[in-house]
C-alpha cells in the first residue's frame, strides 16, 4: 500500500516574487533635474530656429515685394499690355466697329491672357484710332511757326468714367456725321470749344471730313493709366521740326465717339483697333517671375498670340515692355542674391558652431557621469538613445514653436495675398532641431567609446592633432583655395554655386584650425618671462589658459566665423554707402547745387551772395560751364571730330571743392590767372590759358598750345595737369581754366558745400530769379540725389539681411563666450575656493580669472580682424556691390562699379567688444564665485 503523498502547504510569495515597480523614465526625470539647462538649450534652439525659418520667408518677402514695386512703379507707358489690329476690310465696317462688338472682343482677349498675367479693368480701355496724326485744316487753328496743328482720332471707350463733362455734351454722332469731344488742355491751346468743327483731310482726295466738337471734358485724373498712356488724349504738345531753323506745331487729340470710330477710315489708312489691358501686381510673388517672362513671351510672339488673333480678328501684335521690367527684376535679383547668400552661410555656420558648443557644454558637465555608465556595462546605444531622447524633447517643440513664430511674424506682403511656402522654413527650423538633438548623444558617443576610470589631461598644450583632423582640415584649405579662385574669377554671378558664397565661411574655417594649432606657442613663450614677475596670478593665469581643455577649440571657431561675418557684412554695407555717397556727390559736384535747366543759363545777380549767406553754408564755387566746344587736335584736321564741355573757376574756391570731394584735386597755382581777360581781351585771341584737362581731352590737344573757339572767347589752352574727374562735371572728358581769364564771363552753376536747408535753398533761387523765372534754375541736393539710389525693396531687404546677420554674428559670439565660461565653471569655481584659503584675496581672484580668459579671447579678436582683412580684398575683385547699392544698370549711373573695401570700424569694434565682454563675464564669474560659500567645492571627492 502505497503512502499517500500529502501536498505541501503553498508558503506566502515574498516581496521579490512581487511584479517590480516602473523605474522612473529616464527622460522625465533628467529634464526634472536640471530645468534650467533644459530651457536654456530650448532657448537657444528657439532663437536659432526661428532665425533660420524666418531667413527664407523674409527673403521671399522682400524678393514678391521688389517684383510688385517694379510693376506699380513702371511708367503706364512701359507696364501696358496693348493689342493692335488692323480694322478688318468689308462691307459692313460700322457692324465690326460696333462697342457692343469691340467689347465682347476686349473681354474674349482678357481672358485669354496667360497666366499669370492678370489685369485691371477698371483700366482697359479699346477703341479705334488713327496711329498717323491727320493735319486740321482750318484756318483759324493756332499755327506759332506757320504749321498746321495735326490731330489724333481716337475713340477711346468709357471715356465717361474717366473724364467729366465741363462744357457742351457729350459726343454722339455717325460714321457720316462724325462728333468728338476735348480736353480742356487741348480746348484752351487750340482755341477750341462746343460748336466748333475741324475738317481734316480725306484719304480719297474729296471733301474734308469735319468732325464737330460737341463738348469739353477734364480728366479725373491725368497719371492715370487710362491717360497716362497716351499722353497726347489729354494734353496737347508742341512738337519741334528741326531744319535750318527750329520750328514748332500743335500735336492734339481729338476724342471720337464709339459711334463716329467708323469715320476715322475716310481720313487715313492708317487706322487701327486698340485693346488695352494695365497689369496689377497684387497677386504676384518673386516665384513667378520665370513664369511671368514665359507668359509673356507667349502672349507677344508664341502660342497664346494665335489664340488672341482668333479673339480679335487680323494679323494682332501685343506689344508691351512688360517683359523688359521682368527683366529688370530678375538681373537685379540674380546679382544681389549671391552677395546675400554669403551673410547667409556665415551666420549659418556660426550658430551651427554655437549649438556644437552646447552639446559640448552638456557632455563635459556630465561626464563623469556617463563614464560610470560605461563603466558598469552601459552601451553605447541605450546612453546615445536616452540622450537622444533628453535633447529631443527639448529641441523639437523649440523649434516647432520657433516654426510657428516665424510664420506669424514675417507674413505675405500685400495682406496676405500670395503665400510664401512653408517647406524652406520647416527644412530650416528642422535642420536646426536635428543639429540641436544629434550634437549631445554624438559627442557623448564619440567622448565615451571605450569605458575610463578617470579622464588624463586633455588640453591645448598637451594635445595633438589626429590624422583625421589633419585630413579635414586640409580637405577644407583645398575647398577655401577653390572657393577663392572662383569668386575671384567668376564672381558671384553663379547663383546655383554655394561654394563661391561659402568662400568667407571656408577661409574663416582655415584661419580658425591655424589659430588652434598656433595657440600654444604664444603661451609658451610668455610663460618663461611671466615666471619672474612679482605676485603668482600673472603665471598662474598663463598656466591656467595653456590648461585649456582641447575642447575649447569650438569657441575660437564661432568667435574668428563670427568676426569674420561682421567684418564682411559690415565692408558690404559700408561698400553700399560708400558707392550712394560718391554717385550722388559725383552727379552733384558738391552738397548743393544750382544751375539751369537748360544749357547756358547765366545765374541771376546777387544769387551768390544770398546763397551764402544761409545757414549751414561752409563755401560756394561759382563756375561757368559750356556744353559742346569744339576741341582740336595737335594732329590736325586728320583727327576725328571731338567736343567737351569747358568750365570756368574761381581757383581758390573750386579747389577747396575739389579737396573736399575727392574728385580731381589740384593746386591753384595750376590755373593762375594770366591778368588778359573780360571784355577788353576779345581782340587778344593769341594769349595762352593753363588747363586742367580729363585723359582723352588732354591726349587730343597735345602738349602744344591749342585755339579754342567758343562763346566764352576765342583763346589759346596748353594743358598743365590731367585729371579723371571734377566736381562740375558727372561727363568723361572736360577741360578746366581760370574764369577769370575768359572774355564773356557769366556763372552759370553754383556748387554749395554744408549742410543747408533745401527749402531755405529753394526760397533764396526764387528770390532773386523772381517767381516767373524760378523754373529756369534746378536745385539739386546730394541727399535727395542719394535717395534715389535706394528704390527697390531687394535692395533695402538684401540690406536688412545683413543687418540682421551681423546683428545675429554678434549674439552667437555672446553666447559662444558664455557658453566657454560655464563649461569650465564648476572647475574654476573650486580652484578658487582651494586658492583662498590659501589667502588668495577676491580682487586677485577677479584679476586671476580675468587674465586667464584673455589669451584665448585676444587671439580669437586678432584672428578675426586679420581673417577679416584678408578676406575683403581676396575676394574683393568677384564681388561687385553696384546693383546692390544703386537702382539702376552700370552705364546709367554716375559710377560703373561699386566694389568690396575692407571697413576699419567693421574690423575693429567687434574685435574689441570680443575681448572686453570674454574679461567682464570672466570678472563677473569671479565676483559671483567670492559671494557664495566655499563648502560645496571644497568636499573632498564631490564632483557636483
Amino acid at each position: 500500500m502505497h503512502a499517500v503523498r500529502r501536498k505541501a502547504p503553498a508558503m506566502p510569495r515574498s516581496r521579490s516574487d512581487k511584479p517590480a515597480r516602473a523605474v522612473a523614465p529616464w527622460v522625465r526625470t533628467r529634464l526634472r533635474t536640471a530645468p534650467w539647462a533644459a530651457a536654456s538649450l530650448a532657448l537657444l534652439v528657439l532663437v536659432t530656429a526661428y532665425l533660420a525659418a524666418a531667413l527664407p520667408r523674409a527673403v521671399d518677402r522682400y524678393e514678391t515685394e521688389g517684383l510688385r514695386h517694379d510693376i506699380r512703379n513702371a511708367a503706364p507707358r512701359n507696364a501696358v499690355l496693348e493689342l493692335t489690329t488692323p480694322v478688318p476690310l468689308g462691307d459692313d465696317i460700322a457692324a465690326t466697329l460696333a462697342p457692343r462688338v469691340l467689347q465682347g472682343q476686349r473681354d474674349d482677349a482678357r481672358s485669354l491672357l496667360p497666366a499669370p498675367i492678370r489685369t485691371d479693368p477698371r483700366q482697359s480701355v479699346h477703341g479705334v484710332r488713327t496711329f498717323k496724326r491727320v493735319t486740321g485744316e482750318d484756318p483759324w487753328l493756332p499755327r506759332p511757326d506757320g504749321i498746321s496743328p495735326e490731330f489724333v482720332l481716337s475713340s477711346p471707350s468709357d471715356l465717361t468714367e474717366h473724364a467729366a463733362l465741363r462744357a457742351g455734351r457729350l459726343a454722339a454722332g455717325t460714321a457720316d456725321a462724325p462728333e468728338a469731344v476735348v480736353t480742356t488742355k487741348t480746348a484752351a491751346s487750340l482755341h477750341l470749344k462746343p460748336g466748333s468743327v475741324v475738317h481734316v483731310p480725306h484719304k480719297g482726295g474729296a471733301a474734308p471730313v469735319a468732325v464737330t466738337v460737341t463738348g469739353v471734358v477734364e480728366p479725373r485724373a491725368l497719371t492715370s493709366p487710362y491717360w497716362a498712356v497716351e499722353p497726347l488724349l489729354g494734353t496737347p504738345a508742341l512738337a519741334p521740326v528741326v531744319g535750318e531753323d527750329v520750328k514748332y506745331y500743335w500735336q492734339a487729340a481729338l476724342l471720337l465717339s464709339p459711334d463716329s470710330a467708323p469715320a476715322v477710315l475716310s481720313t487715313t489708312n492708317d487706322v487701327e483697333v486698340f485693346f488695352r489691358f494695365m497689369p496689377t501686381a497684387d497677386h504676384l510673388t518673386g516665384r513667378d517671375t520665370e513664369r511671368l517672362g514665359a507668359a509673356l513671351d507667349s502672349a507677344t510672339g508664341g502660342p497664346d498670340l494665335v489664340k488672341l488673333r482668333k479673339a480679335v480678328g487680323g494679323n494682332a501684335a501685343l506689344a508691351t515692355e512688360l517683359d523688359s521690367i521682368v527683366d529688370s527684376y530678375r538681373s537685379m535679383r540674380e546679382a544681389i542674391n549671391p552677395v546675400t547668400a554669403v551673410a547667409v552661410f556665415g551666420i549659418g555656420t556660426v550658430a551651427a558652431v554655437v549649438l556644437a558648443m552646447t552639446g559640448g557644454l552638456f557632455v563635459a558637465r556630465r561626464d563623469s557621469e556617463l563614464a560610470l555608465l560605461r563603466s558598469r556595462g552601459g552601451s553605447l546605444t541605450g546612453i546615445g538613445l536616452r540622450l537622444l531622447g533628453e535633447t529631443s524633447a527639448v529641441a523639437v517643440p523649440a523649434a516647432a514653436l520657433a516654426l510657428g513664430l516665424a510664420v506669424l511674424t514675417v507674413r505675405p506682403p500685400g495682406g496676405g495675398s500670395g503665400g510664401i511656402p512653408l517647406a524652406p522654413s520647416v527644412l530650416a527650423a528642422a535642420a536646426v532641431a536635428l543639429i540641436a538633438t544629434l550634437v549631445l548623444p554624438a559627442r557623448a558617443v564619440v567622448a565615451h567609446r571605450r569605458p575610463r576610470l578617470h579622464g588624463g589631461r586633455d588640453d591645448l598644450l598637451t594635445a595633438r592633432p589626429s590624422r583625421r583632423r589633419t585630413v579635414a582640415e586640409l580637405t577644407l584649405l583645398v575647398l577655401a583655395v577653390g572657393a577663392v579662385a572662383s569668386l575671384r574669377l567668376r564672381g558671384t554671378g553663379d547663383t546655383g554655386d554655394h561654394l563661391v558664397s561659402a568662400a568667407p565661411v571656408l577661409v574663416g574655417l582655415i584661419a580658425a584650425s591655424l589659430l588652434v594649432r598656433i595657440y600654444p606657442l604664444p603661451l609658451r613663450w610668455l610663460t618663461r618671462p611671466a615666471r619672474r614677475l612679482r605676485g603668482v596670478v600673472g603665471p598662474l593665469a598663463l598656466a591656467r589658459a595653456g590648461r585649456t581643455s582641447s575642447s575649447g577649440t569650438l569657441p575660437l571657431l564661432a568667435l574668428v566665423l563670427a568676426l569674420t561675418t561682421a567684418a564682411f557684412g559690415g565692408s558690404v554695407l559700408a561698400g553700399v554707402a560708400d558707392a550712394r555717397d560718391r554717385a550722388a556727390l559725383l552727379a552733384t559736384g558738391a552738397d548743393a547745387r544750382i544751375g539751369g535747366s537748360v544749357e547756358w543759363t547765366p545765374l541771376p545777380a546777387g544769387l551768390t551772395e544770398s546763397v551764402r549767406g544761409l545757414k549751414g553754408v561752409r563755401d560756394v564755387a561759382a563756375v561757368q560751364i559750356e556744353y559742346g566746344v569744339s576741341l582740336p587736335s595737335y594732329q590736325g584736321t586728320s583727327a576725328q571730330p571731338m567736343s567737351a564741355p569747358i568750365v570756368g573757376v574761381d581757383p581758390a574756391s573750386y579747389t577747396r571743392l575739389a579737396g573736399r570731394t575727392g574728385f580731381g584735386p589740384f593746386p591753384a597755382g595750376l590755373l593762375a590767372p594770366t591778368g588778359r581777360g573780360g571784355e577788353d581781351a576779345v581782340a587778344d585771341t593769341g594769349r595762352v590759358l593753363p588747363a586742367i584737362a580729363s585723359p582723352a581731352v588732354a591726349e587730343r590737344l597735345g602738349s602744344a598750345p591749342q585755339e579754342i573757339v567758343s562763346a566764352a572767347g576765342v583763346f589759346k589752352v596748353k594743358v598743365v595737369a590731367v585729371r579723371s574727374t571734377t566736381p562740375a562735371l558727372d561727363d568723361a572728358d572736360f577741360l578746366l581754366v581760370n574764369a577769370a581769364d575768359l572774355t564773356h564771363r557769366a556763372d552759370t552753376t553754383l556748387l554749395v558745400s554744408g549742410p543747408v536747408d533745401g527749402a531755405a535753398l529753394r526760397a533764396a533761387v526764387t528770390a532773386r530769379s523772381g517767381e516767373a523765372k524760378a523754373g529756369a534754375l534746378a536745385v539739386e541736393l546730394r541727399s535727395e540725389e542719394r535717395a534715389t539710389y535706394v528704390d527697390s525693396p531687394l535692395q533695402s531687404g538684401a540690406e536688412r539681411i545683413y543687418l540682421g546677420a551681423i546683428g545675429a554674428g554678434a549674439a552667437f559670439a555672446v553666447v559662444a563666450v558664455l557658453l566657454s565660461l560655464l563649461q569650465s565653471a564648476p572647475e574654476r569655481n573650486t580652484f578658487l575656493a582651494r586658492l583662498r584659503t590659501m589667502g588668495l584675496t577676491r580682487k586677485q581672484s577677479r584679476r586671476l580669472l580675468g587674465l586667464e580668459a584673455l589669451p584665448q579671447a585676444v587671439l580669437a579678436a586678432l584672428g578675426g580682424m586679420l581673417v577679416g582683412w584678408a578676406t575683403v580684398p581676396l575676394l574683393a575683385p568677384g564681388i561687385d556691390l553696384f546693383r546692390l547699392a544703386l537702382a539702376t544698370t552700370p552705364g546709367f549711373a554716375p559710377l560703373d562699379s561699386a566694389p568690396l573695401r575692407a571697413d576699419p570700424w567693421s574690423l575693429v569694434l567687434p574685435a574689441l567688444a570680443v575681448v572686453v565682454l570674454t574679461g567682464l563675464a570672466a570678472v563677473g564669474q569671479a565676483w559671483w564665485a567670492g559671494r557664495r560659500g566655499s563648502i560645496k567645492e571644497l568636499r573632498a571627492g564631490d564632483a557636483r
